[in-house]
């Protein structure tokens, strides 16, 4: 992540070799240390000005927007209407909103039997309780890659180019620590004749990128994610030419 956030001109040089020179995020010991600690900080004082998930696209600004300038999510919070406005043809930063106010309408919540219908259930997209009391998540995806190779489950792993909080280089990292043999050379893939990212194949795992597309990249580039996902379902490589 902090690498990414370096070569993306989201810190300075100075920041990410303070970070390289006196961090090791392998021990938890390393927040002990002020200099890492004080670093990492303005990371993620940096990350806050911009959506960490998607580097290139704006925030939303709901909670600021003028009283002449209302966002679409101020507009949906106070309508009486069932139909949820929202922004079309693109990605919308508002989204998280949008669902946060929906899934809180009662009328929803009966619908998705989680209320009666007269006592109203508070739902956030990110519950901070469940997060913090999940006891058993593991530190690491690569012990249950490596079993699923060796059981022979064929495995494709991809990375938005522009999310920030789960970053492709960091997939990378990952994918490189897992030392698998390349049996196809990394080159671009391809859907209505673009280049819709770049992959590599390896010996039991593809790795692909998609070009422009944050951490939810459905949200982003849902054509090309729909080509992607019936490659997978229908046993192909992604489309390697135009």
């Amino acid at each position: 992540m902090v690498d990414y956030a370096w070569s993306h001109a989201v810190v300075s040089d100075e920041t990410h070799k303070t970070i390289t020179e006196t961090c090791d995020f392998k021990s938890n010991d390393t927040w002990s240390n002020e200099d890492c600690s004080e670093a990492v900080d303005e990371v993620l004082k940096q990350y806050k000005e911009i959506d960490i998930f998607s580097l290139y696209t704006p925030l939303c600004i709901a909670d600021t927007a003028s009283s002449d300038d209302k966002s679409l999510l101020q507009v949906m919070m106070k309508r009486k209407s069932n139909m949820m406005p929202r922004i079309l043809g693109g990605f919308d930063p508002c989204l998280d909103g949008y669902a946060n106010a929906f899934y809180n309408k009662l009328d929803v919540q009966k619908a998705l039997h989680v209320s009666d219908g007269h006592h109203l259930r508070n739902w956030s997209i990110c519950n901070l309780n469940i997060f913090d009391g999940w006891a058993d998540s593991k530190p690491s995806v690569l012990p249950i890659y490596q079993k699923l190779i060796a059981g022979g489950v064929r495995i494709w792993v991809y990375s938005g180019d522009t999310d920030g909080r789960v970053p492709v280089l960091s997939t990378r990292y990952s994918i490189s620590a897992l030392g698998l043999p390349v049996t196809k050379a990394w080159r671009p893939w391809y859907h209505e004749k673009q280049v819709s990212g770049w992959f590599q194949e390896y010996e039991g795992l593809t790795f692909a990128t998609f070009r422009g597309a944050g951490h939810a990249v459905p949200c982003f580039k849902p054509s090309s994610s729909l080509a992607f996902f019936s490659a997978f379902l229908q046993g192909e490589s992604p489309t390697s030419s135009r």
